[in-house]
């Protein structure tokens, strides 16, 4: 006669459990619970982006029907000449703004936790956060503009002269990017500030007691123990980065001369301004595969730091 193993027991037991009437009741009320965030993100989220891959192999505008055409959206993609100069505005402000907003709000993190950890001021540096991107470019641009904003008062008052921040080419897009590092700036800061808190105090004692600088004890204690959370906030922040749109649509609209012509805002002129949802939907698509292909790459970059600084 064989002897039953842990195994078996435990398999038993669960079957059980799952045929109890209590147990089909928990699970019937987790259903119901969970339905409604569910549906909406099969309504919103999913739907939406099986007809939209479905629009881009179509020449779908407002006012015909759809008609199947293939790989003609991402042929003329291809030798789109303001699609690529798009992707590289895009790739130039990401660059810009994810590099800016990482060091700040690693500065700004670090600041919290070794001067002060008041609740009142961490929830003032998260404040620029909690508005819409719409009203922080509307603020910015009414610091940065060139005859009445605070910002050219106060540069004219030193060098005597303006600066056209959103209306020139070759500060366009830095000065969009400095608004958005702005408004990200704060709820970057506190994920790394929770991230520091973690860091056992013990490390940075014994570091000093080997006679360690503040320097050599943030390259190889902080930084290297901030690597998960740190990893987290760039992919948060290249996401975001690469989603922008009402920044540059309030601050700029894509000019001048599209030199802050994001991609999200050529998709954008493309569908609503040519009616061309057919190549929009291309081009989102792109943009979507773009997505997934950082967010994969930075996932793997982030599991092998963790496993060498296990």
């Amino acid at each position: 006669m064989s002897t039953p193993t842990p195994a078996r027991v435990s398999a038993r037991a669960s079957k059980s459990r799952r045929r109890h009437p209590a147990y089909r009741g928990h699970a019937t009320a987790a259903w119901i619970l969970i339905a409604p965030a569910l549906i909406g993100f099969l309504l919103f989220a999913v739907y939406p982006t099986l007809r939209g891959t479905y629009f881009s192999f179509t020449t779908y505008h407002l006012l015909s029907p759809a008609q199947w055409t293939g790989l003609a959206n991402f042929q003329r993609l291809i030798h789109d000449q303001t699609f690529w100069h798009s992707l590289w505005v895009t790739v130039y402000f990401v660059a810009l703004s994810v590099v800016m907003g990482i060091l700040l709000s690693l500065i700004t993190a670090v600041v919290l936790h070794r001067l002060t950890r008041s609740t009142v001021i961490r929830g003032l540096v998260l404040l620029p956060f909690l508005i819409s991107g719409v009203v922080a470019a509307v603020i910015w641009s009414w610091m940065l503009d060139p005859q009445l904003g605070i910002v050219n008062v106060a540069i004219k008052a030193v060098t005597g002269q303006r600066v056209e921040f959103l209306g020139s080419g070759s500060l366009a897009i830095p000065s969009v990017a400095m608004i958005s590092v702005w408004k990200s700036l704060g709820y970057n800061a506190v994920l790394i500030f929770a991230g520091l808190q973690t860091i056992p105090g013990e490390f940075y004692e014994a570091a000093r007691l080997d006679g360690a600088s503040e320097m050599r004890m943030f390259r190889h204690i902080t930084v290297p123990l901030l690597r998960p959370i740190l990893a987290m906030v760039v992919i948060l922040a290249v996401i975001s980065s690469i989603q922008v749109f009402d920044i540059v649509q309030v601050a700029t609209k894509g000019g001048p001369a599209n030199a802050s012509n994001v991609l999200q805002m050529y998709i954008y002129d493309t569908a609503f301004s040519q009616y061309n949802f057919g190549y929009a939907s291309a081009m989102s698509l792109v943009l979507f595969a773009m997505l997934t292909i950082i967010t994969f790459i930075q996932l793997r970059v982030t599991r092998a730091n963790e496993s060498d600084t296990n």
